[in-house]
């Protein structure tokens, strides 16, 4: 296994909707496996494959990290097929260092996804779950939880969002 390159904001990757994986290959395994050694060395909880410069619909999570003992699940493919409720909650992201803030996400979702032996699930997530798996879906669809700030407190956030940029910029 191996650590991969957590891209940032302004990473061009990051702001793109990713493309479908349409079958399953050899490498997706060591994908997988490498997202996950890359998560746990970064201190994250989930992670999507634009963010370790990827174009692939795909997004890991360990929801044991966050005590909800769902265990850790591959989601290839993910739609979010129902929205219900609303809460906020704080989020950070490996790929949007040192700012934390709060979002306003669906208290309860249902999705729609492969797992990784290409089975078709359907299931529902409440609360801290259904947080975790919207941001990593944002992520796939090229969307930064600071996107869903009130355009006040992106306001507030604007010099070190700058700053990503022209760190990512740099690292190209």
């Amino acid at each position: 296994m191996s650590i991969l390159k957590v891209h940032i904001y302004g990473s061009p990757i990051l702001s793109k909707i990713v493309d479908p994986i349409l079958k399953i290959t050899d490498d997706l395994h060591k994908i997988v496996d490498d997202m996950f050694e890359t998560m746990y060395s970064e201190d994250g909880i989930g992670l999507s494959a634009n963010q370790v410069g990827l174009d692939m619909s795909l997004c890991i999570v360990d929801f044991n990290l966050a005590e909800d003992k769902l265990g850790k699940k591959v989601f290839i493919n993910m739609e979010i097929l129902e929205k219900e409720g609303e809460c906020l909650g704080e989020e950070g992201c490996l790929s949007v260092p040192d700012i934390r803030e709060k979002v306003n996400r669906a208290k309860k979702i249902k999705i729609k996804y492969q797992d990784i032996n290409f089975n078709e699930i359907e299931e529902e997530y409440i609360g801290f779950p259904a947080r975790v798996l919207q941001h990593e879906y944002d992520h796939l669809h090229g969307i930064f939880f600071v996107d869903r700030l009130s355009p006040l407190k992106k306001s507030f956030l604007k010099s070190k969002l700058k700053r990503l940029q022209e760190l990512s910029i740099n690292e190209q």
